[in-house]
C-alpha cells in the first residue's frame, strides 16, 4: 500500500479573471517540498473545488499509479513517475502568471530544456499536445500553458539535457537547434522553414508581432494591426503552421504560393481552404490586436483569431489551429481568444458550444469584445485648444478642445473632441468631426485620465490616431496660429437662386434645383424616383420665400447692426444671446399676405387630421465634402398647432442658430447668402426603429459592404439618448456565400443577443441602398467612381415598412 506524507499550506480567497464566458480563480503562491523530496518531471492535473493547498508525497513510485498529488485552489494535480536519467530539477513553486496560466517556476539546471505537455485524460498524459518549451538556465525559470485552464486537463512536464535533445515535433531538427533560432524555427511547430522576409513559425515578442503586422480595417475596428497566418493540414494530427509578414503579403495566396510554394492554383487552394469543412485542409485567418481591450483584472490587450467571415470553421479546426497559434506565441498572457466575427461563425459556435466549452479555446463574442475597449479614435488628426469638460448645453468655440460627459445633440465647431462613452462613426459628432477634421475619440473616463486630468482649464495640443491619443500642454500663440493655418483664407459665398417662385410638389423637383430648395429637398425628389414606395412624398418651399419674408420684415439689417456690435464679434457668450433673441424676432415677424394664402394652401393639401413634419433645406449642407450635418433644425406641426406658417418661421429661424452661424463664420460662408428652404411631409409617428446606412465599407473601402446603425424606436442613431447603444453591423455578399452580417455591436435596449432589423429587413435595406448608390452616382458624377458612397437615414415604421427619409454624399468623398 502506497504510503505518503501530507502538507496543507492555507490559500488566500480567489481571485477572478474572465474572457469569453468562462471566469477562472487564479490565486499564485509557492509551493514547498519536504526537505529531500523533489517532484518528478512528469505532472498530471485536474480541477476541482478546493481551498486549501496540499501536497501528498510517496515514498516510492512505480508507474503512473504512484504519483505525487496536490491541490492549487480550484485545481487537483498529481505528479508520476520520474524520467530516467540525471535527477530532474526541483520544482519551486506552481501558481499562475498574471494572465492566469497555469505556470510553474523550476530550479536552477544550466544546459537542458523543459517541456509542457496537457492532454485531457490521464491516459492520455505521455502523448499530450506540447504548449510550452523553454531552456533551462543557471538561476529559476518559468514554463507556463499557452491558454487559460478551463474545467479539466492534465500536465506532463519533461526535461532534457542539451546533449541528448529530442524532436519534440518530428521536423527532422532537434530541439535545440529550434530553440537558438526563435521565428525561423519553432520546436512545436513542424512547418519548414521559410525566409525571413516572408514570414515566420512563431512570434517571440510583441516587437517581433508589430515588424510582421499590417494595418487593416475590421467592422469596430479601422486600422487594426494584423497579422496573417496559415496552417496547413488541418485535417491531421499534424497541422502545420506560418504567420506571414503582412506588409509585404495582403493576400493569403501570395504568400502560400510566393513563401511556402505549396499551391499554384487559386482556385486549388481556396478548395482546401475556404467554405467547406468536408474537404478542408488549411486554415486562413487573421489575428488581430486589440490593444485598447481592457478585461475586468486591468489587463490590456486582447489578441483574436478570426477568420473570413462566410468561412464557417468548425471547432475541430478552430480548436487546432487556435492551439497552435497560441503554443506559438510564448509572450502571450492568456490574453488570446477566438473570436466568430459573424453570423454565420456565431451559428457554429453556438451549435458547437459544448465541444467550445470543454477545450482550452477561450471565445470572445463581439459585443463583449467592443464593450470592453476604453479607446477608440474615431477620426484622427490634431487640433488645439482650451481643455473643458462638458456636463450639458454650454457655450463653445472653435477654441475648445471639449470632453464630453455624454453625446452632444448638437455641437459647433470645436477644436477637438473627447466623449466618455462609445460613439459610432454615423453619430453626428462625428460627422461633424470628419467635415471639419476635428480630432474625435471616445476615451474611457477621461475627465480623470491620468495623462488628461492634469491639463483640464488649459490651453492643449490634442492628436488622435487609431492606436491612441496625446495631450500636451500648448501656449497661447500655438492656438491662434493653428486656428489662422485652418480656417479658409478668402470668403466663400453659396449660390442661391430666387427664379422659382412658387411651392412645388416633390415630383416637379429635379437634382439641379438644389439652388433653389436645397440639397436635401432635391435629394428626397430623386428619392422617390428610385424608392417611390420606400421615401416620403410632399413639397417643398424654395428660398425665394425665405428671401423675400427677410427683406419684408428688414431682419437682414436688423441681422447686420447685430453682427457689427463689438461685443458679438468677442463674446461668444453675447453672441449665442443675440442670436437667439434674432431667432425671436424672426419668428414673429408676420409673412407676407401672398406669402400666407401659399402657405394656407400648402397646409389644405392634407386632411386636417395630418400631422406635417417640415425640415430645414439650405444652400450650405448635405453637399459633397460639407454635409452640415445637426447644424439647422426640423419642427413637427401638429393638428392643433395653427396656422402651418408658424413651424415655418422656426425652421428659417433656425438658420441663424448659435451652432449654425459658428459653421460659417469659421468657414467664411457669407451669411446673408446663405438661405432657407423647407420640406413638408406628413409625420411618421410611432416607428420602430431609425438608423442610418453608408453605401461602403467604411472600415476598409477596398472591400465591399454597407455599414448600418440602427436603434429601436425614435431614440436616434445620430443625437442617442444618454447612455444608449445602437445595433451597429456591417453586411456585404462575400466569396463563398449569401450576405453576410458582422454585427459590432448590439442594441442595448433589447435582451442581450437580438437583432433589431430582421435578416429579411437588413437584406431589404441592402437593396434599397445599391439603389440609391448607383441612382445618385449617376447623377453626382464623382471623380473617385469606385470608392464614393452614399449616406442615408431611415426609419422602419409603426407597419413595420422601410422609409429612406435622406440621402446625401458620404463625407468621406
Amino acid at each position: 500500500m502506497l504510503k505518503s506524507e501530507a502538507i496543507t499550506v492555507p490559500t488566500t480567497p480567489p481571485q477572478t479573471r474572465q474572457c469569453g464566458r468562462a471566469k477562472h480563480s487564479i490565486p499564485s503562491f509557492p509551493v514547498d517540498l519536504p526537505a529531500g523530496r523533489s517532484p518528478t518531471s512528469n505532472l498530471s492535473l485536474v480541477s476541482k473545488a478546493y481551498s486549501t493547498v496540499s501536497w501528498s508525497v510517496p515514498r516510492q513510485f512505480s508507474a503512473f499509479s504512484d504519483s505525487l498529488r496536490f491541490m492549487i485552489l480550484g485545481t487537483c494535480c498529481w505528479i508520476g513517475t520520474a524520467l530516467p536519467g540525471p535527477a530532474n530539477p526541483k520544482i519551486n513553486s506552481i501558481g499562475h502568471t498574471p494572465g492566469g496560466k497555469i505556470a510553474f517556476e523550476l530550479g536552477p539546471d544550466p544546459g537542458g530544456y523543459h517541456v509542457l505537455r496537457r492532454s485531457n485524460a490521464l491516459s492520455e498524459l505521455g502523448s499530450g499536445r506540447p504548449v510550452a518549451i523553454v531552456r533551462s538556465n543557471s538561476s529559476a525559470v518559468t514554463i507556463a500553458d499557452s491558454s487559460r485552464p478551463k474545467s479539466r486537463a492534465f500536465y506532463q512536464l519533461s526535461h532534457f539535457r542539451s546533449s541528448q535533445a529530442g524532436d519534440l515535433d518530428n521536423d527532422g531538427f532537434s530541439d535545440w537547434l529550434e530553440m537558438a533560432r526563435p521565428g525561423y524555427y519553432n520546436p512545436i511547430n513542424p512547418a519548414p522553414p521559410v525566409n525571413r522576409i516572408h514570414g515566420s513559425l512563431m512570434l517571440t515578442n510583441r516587437a517581433h508581432y508589430e515588424r510582421m503586422a499590417g494595418r487593416d480595417g475590421r467592422p469596430g475596428a479601422p486600422e487594426i494591426r494584423e497579422v496573417k497566418f496559415l496552417v496547413y493540414n488541418v485535417h491531421t494530427p499534424t497541422p502545420v503552421l506560418y504567420f506571414a509578414d503582412t506588409t509585404r503579403y495582403q493576400y493569403h495566396y501570395d504568400f502560400t504560393n510566393q513563401a511556402v510554394n505549396r499551391y499554384n492554383s487559386v482556385s486549388l487552394f481556396q478548395s482546401h481552404t475556404y467554405f467547406n469543412n468536408s474537404t478542408r485542409r488549411n486554415l486562413a485567418g487573421s489575428l488581430i490586436a486589440h490593444d485598447n481591450y481592457v478585461d475586468e483584472k486591468g489587463q490590456r490587450g486582447l489578441y483574436t483569431v478570426e477568420f473570413w467571415p462566410s468561412d464557417p470553421v468548425a471547432f475541430r479546426f478552430v480548436e487546432k489551429g487556435y492551439e497552435l497559434i497560441a503554443a506559438s506565441m510564448p509572450f502571450v498572457d492568456g490574453n488570446i481568444a477566438y473570436h466568430p466575427a459573424s453570423e454565420t461563425q456565431r451559428t457554429i459556435y453556438e451549435d458547437e458550444q459544448e465541444a467550445f466549452d470543454n477545450s482550452y479555446v477561450n471565445v470572445i463574442q463581439t459585443d463583449e469584445l467592443y464593450r470592453n475597449v476604453v479607446f477608440t479614435g474615431l477620426n484622427p488628426g490634431e487640433g488645439y485648444g482650451r481643455l473643458r469638460v462638458v456636463n450639458g448645453s454650454e457655450i463653445l468655440s472653435v477654441r475648445d478642445v471639449v470632453i464630453f460627459r455624454n453625446i452632444p445633440n448638437d455641437l459647433t465647431h470645436v477644436g477637438g473632441i473627447i466623449t466618455e462613452i462609445p460613439q459610432t462613426p454615423l453619430s453626428h459628432v462625428n460627422l461633424k468631426a470628419m467635415q471639419n477634421n476635428t480630432p474625435n475619440a471616445y476615451i474611457r473616463d477621461a475627465s480623470s485620465h491620468p495623462d488628461i486630468a492634469p491639463f483640464l482649464g488649459e490651453n492643449v495640443y490634442y492628436r488622435v490616431d487609431r492606436d491612441g491619443f496625446e495631450i500636451r500642454a500648448a501656449t497661447d500663440e500655438e492656438v491662434d496660429a493653428w486656428f489662422e493655418a485652418i480656417r479658409p483664407a478668402q470668403p466663400q459665398t453659396p449660390v442661391r437662386n430666387l427664379s422659382i417662385t412658387e411651392i412645388r410638389p416633390l415630383s416637379q423637383i429635379r437634382f439641379g434645383a438644389s439652388d433653389a430648395f436645397g440639397a436635401k429637398t432635391a435629394n428626397v425628389a430623386e428619392l422617390r424616383r428610385v424608392i417611390p414606395r420606400n421615401s416620403p412624398d410632399g413639397y417643398a418651399i424654395p428660398f425665394y420665400f425665405y428671401d423675400e419674408f427677410m427683406k419684408f420684415n428688414g431682419l437682414y439689417d436688423q441681422a447686420r447692426n447685430m453682427m457689427g456690435q463689438a461685443l458679438f464679434q468677442s463674446s461668444p457668450l453675447f453672441r449665442d444671446a443675440l442670436l437667439r433673441r434674432f431667432q425671436s424676432a424672426l419668428e414673429d415677424s408676420p409673412l407676407p399676405a401672398w406669402m400666407t394664402e401659399d402657405v394656407n394652401r400648402l397646409r389644405a393639401s392634407w386632411r386636417p387630421n395630418v400631422t406635417l413634419r417640415l425640415r430645414s433645406s439650405t444652400n450650405n449642407e448635405d453637399l459633397e465634402g460639407f454635409n452640415g450635418a445637426g447644424l439647422y433644425s426640423s419642427y413637427t406641426h401638429g393638428r392643433d398647432e395653427g396656422p402651418l406658417e408658424k413651424s415655418v418661421k422656426q425652421v428659417w429661424a433656425s438658420l441663424w442658430n448659435y451652432r449654425a452661424f459658428e459653421e460659417r463664420e469659421f468657414w467664411r460662408i457669407d451669411h446673408f447668402s446663405a438661405a432657407m428652404g423647407v420640406l413638408v411631409h406628413p409625420n411618421y409617428t410611432g416607428e420602430q426603429a431609425n438608423g442610418v446606412g453608408v453605401t461602403t465599407n467604411i472600415f476598409d473601402p477596398a472591400w465591399e459592404g454597407h455599414y448600418v446603425n440602427v436603434q429601436v424606436g425614435e431614440n436616434l442613431v445620430t443625437n442617442p439618448e444618454a447612455g444608449t447603444t445602437p445595433e451597429e453591423y456591417l453586411i456585404a455578399e462575400l466569396l463563398g456565400g449569401s450576405d453576410e452580417i458582422q454585427y459590432i455591436r448590439f442594441s442595448n435596449l433589447l435582451p442581450r443577443g437580438e437583432t433589431i432589423l430582421t435578416r429579411t429587413q437588413a437584406l431589404d435595406l441592402k437593396i434599397k441602398m445599391d439603389m440609391v448608390h448607383n441612382h445618385f452616382r449617376s447623377l453626382y458624377q464623382p471623380s473617385n467612381w469606385s470608392s464614393w458612397a452614399m449616406e442615408v437615414e431611415f426609419k422602419i415604421t409603426d407597419d413595420g415598412e422601410l422609409l429612406v427619409k435622406q440621402a446625401r454624399p458620404w463625407i468621406s468623398q
